[in-house]
């Protein structure tokens, strides 16, 4: 419906689906990760100074998550392109999806929402920094609304 907010998925609810192509070349599925954790977390910009922070502590900390199981998927709407170069400039082991469509970040409800700034960041393929931990059978665990870039890995880690 025109104009309306879109519902952001919450704890218990299945994940919505998705495939994608990877800034690397791979196209990603959700079901790729069934029977593990995975780390979903939403960024407005490649190469950004607090989208560089959150990508660099989820870098950091990919041992740690890795060892509960849980994997890490990144999502904005930049290109392929532009996801290699911000990866291969900060060492980033992890996949980053080419959402230039948006259709990922509108099913998870990450773009949208009320008053202009809401309406300008959409506008501009800006997502919500947002995260959800999702469970070995597809569901939401945690939403991490508004996570502390700096210690993004410390937070996912304190859930798992």
């Amino acid at each position: 419906m025109p104009g309306s907010i879109p519902r952001r998925p919450r704890p218990g609810d299945a994940a919505p689906d998705f495939s994608a192509l990877a800034g690397d070349g791979r196209t990603i599925r959700l079901a790729d990760f069934r029977g593990r954790k995975l780390v979903l977390y939403f960024y407005p910009r490649d190469d950004t100074p607090h989208c560089t922070r959150e990508a660099c502590s989820l870098r950091d900390g990919m041992g740690a998550l890795a060892a509960r199981g849980a994997a890490v998927v990144g999502v904005s709407a930049q290109g392929a392109a532009s996801h290699r170069a911000f990866a291969a400039k900060h060492g980033l082991g992890f996949p980053l999806l080419v959402d230039e469509d948006r259709a990922i970040g509108r099913a998870y409800g990450v773009l949208g929402g009320r008053g202009l700034l809401a309406r300008l960041r959409t506008a501009a393929g800006l997502a919500a920094r947002v995260t959800f931990v999702i469970d070995e059978a597809g569901r939401i665990a945690h939403v991490i609304e508004r996570p502390d870039v700096a210690r993004h890995a410390e937070e996912i880690l304190a859930l798992l």
